[in-house]
């Protein structure tokens, strides 16, 4: 009776305990979900290719313009945005902006071509988690794509480095900004104080800030400066 006793008693053990294992092989393991958001389709196809490769990520959407990366980004909630900063109808920084006031967690990784400190400062001010540029190794856009979904900060040396040295520098005001892109488009101080609705007296106090903030000792250099670092579009 004992014997019997025992037996019963460790049959559903045994059970349980195979039961359990079994559960644990086959619980899936749980894949960083992405989105690929790029105005050029063979990046998004090398980028695709690379990340459906890896056994720990996935590609659940993609997007051509700001406007659809928003909209992708509201359907499928993803672990990480990839995106590119130059996009048709909205470009990354206004993605950047609004995916987070809706998403305060949301994780977005910028990869592109432009390395002006400008540019890098300004996205990781707004909250991008990370900042990379598109001729990184694979090696480090996964490395990236994996801290980002982690919440960790990711840039590379070079770019934390810009970053640090623009924290450094005077900002420019937003009037100083919309002076300066009027500059690089040739146009006179008369014309500016016409066009922004102020003093052509003031309009000469910006542009002489502006050349005191970019150290350059001319318009045309105060443009060049602004342009490598992204600054203004020509």
């Amino acid at each position: 009776m004992k014997e019997t006793d025992h037996g019963s008693a460790a049959a559903p053990e045994t059970g349980a305990s195979s039961g359990t294992a079994d559960t644990a092989r086959a619980a899936p393991q749980r894949k960083i979900r992405v989105i690929l958001a790029d105005d050029h389709p063979v990046v998004r196809d090398g980028l695709a290719a690379i990340v459906n490769r890896q056994p720990d990520m996935e590609v659940v959407a993609e997007a051509a313009d700001g406007e659809e990366a928003i909209a992708q980004f509201e359907k499928h909630q993803p672990d990480v945005m990839v995106l590119d900063l130059r996009m048709p109808k909205r470009d990354g920084f206004a993605v950047v902006q609004q995916v987070l006031e809706r998403h305060p967690g949301a994780r977005i990784l910028i990869v592109t071509t432009y390395d002006g400190d400008e540019d890098i400062f300004r996205c990781l001010s707004q909250g991008a988690k990370g900042y990379l540029l598109k001729d990184a190794p694979r090696q480090e856009i996964l490395s990236a794509i994996r801290a980002v979904s982690e919440d960790r900060p990711y840039a590379s040396s070079s770019i934390a480095a810009k970053a640090l040295q623009r924290m450094g520098r005077p900002s420019l005001t937003q009037r100083e900004l919309d002076v300066l892109q009027l500059l690089a488009e040739g146009r006179s101080n008369k014309d500016i104080a016409r066009r922004l609705n102020i003093t052509e007296g003031t309009a000469k106090t910006h542009v002489k800030a502006i050349l005191t903030k970019l150290d350059a000792i001319s318009r045309t250099e105060a443009v060049a400066v602004a342009h490598k670092r992204g600054m203004i579009r020509l």
